[in-house]
């Protein structure tokens, strides 16, 4: 079947335009598709390692490295499904919330246009961060340092670029258990959630506290303050918009049109992740 897989895996990545997803290429492009460089990438792998499962000399690939491939080439359900196949997995259970980011909602947040997108699951793990939201959040979009879960990120002290003040702490705090207790009445299934849960009770007594208090929450608008190493101090709304049919969440960072955040968020992802030098960047 490793045969079968490279040639699923090549065939994919021919027909997927690079426009569709997010890759800016030059005029002078001829191959339709991505290129092997381009996805592996966008699915967080090295190349060669990519190159070895389209020639079939990688072996069995994990389920850690199938559904950031199914999201980077795009791919419908089924198909999908059809990749854990060949990769001798059992497809996601049915029954488990739905985490897969269909090719519709891939261009739902295409078409987002300069908002900054994180797509993340019920537990709070960053499954997608777009472009803008990359250079606008860093390591916390992209979990670059080794961490892409936000609640364990925040207990855990790592750094952030949303700041807080004292009161905001609390109440963010609040609202994130209340958060996660609606999530686990509504996917009781989801065993990485009850994990995570578990995890910050026996860690974090201020957790353990809160989660006994037994408030229930569902997501929410809140405004963010986001201290952005180049271009500086950016007051955001933070939208939370359920995807129907998933455990999905997308968190979209906007600024009214005309305004400076708004000229600041586009700045920051036009800089993308680049570094001059500016405020906060290193020595």
């Amino acid at each position: 079947m490793d045969d079968e897989l490279g040639t699923c895996l090549r065939a994919w990545r021919d027909r997927l335009a690079p426009a569709e997803a997010g890759v800016t290429v030059g005029p002078r492009r001829r191959a339709p598709g991505l290129r092997r460089q381009e996805l592996a990438t966008l699915a967080g792998l090295s190349v060669e390692y990519l190159a070895r499962l389209e020639q079939g000399r990688a072996g069995r690939p994990s389920a850690e490295v199938l559904a950031p491939l199914a999201r980077a080439l795009r791919l419908s359900g089924d198909e999908r499904d059809h990749l854990f196949r060949l990769a001798g997995h059992a497809p996601p259970a049915a029954g488990a919330p739905g985490t897969h980011i269909t090719p519709g909602l891939h261009r739902i947040i295409d078409r987002l246009g300069d908002a900054a997108v994180m797509v993340m699951d019920r537990a709070w793990t960053v499954v997608l961060a777009n472009p803008p939201a990359v250079a606008l959040l860093g390591p916390e979009a992209t979990g670059d340092d080794g961490e892409r879960n936000v609640l364990r990120r925040h207990f855990h002290g790592l750094p952030s670029r949303v700041t807080r003040n004292p009161a905001e702490v609390a109440a963010f705090r609040a609202y994130a258990v209340a958060d996660l207790r609606s999530g686990l009445g509504r996917f009781p299934g989801d065993r990485g959630l009850r994990a995570l849960v578990e995890e910050l009770r026996s860690d974090f007594p201020e957790f353990a506290e809160l989660w006994a208090a037994g408030a229930v929450s569902p997501s929410a608008y809140q405004p963010k303050t986001v201290d952005h190493p180049e271009v500086g101090r950016l007051i955001l709304d933070c939208d939370v918009l359920e995807a129907t049919g998933t455990s999905l969440r997308l968190v979209v960072y906007t600024a009214p049109p005309g305004s400076a955040d708004h000229a600041s968020l586009a700045l920051v992802s036009a800089l993308g992740t680049q570094h001059f030098g500016g405020r906060g960047a290193p020595a």
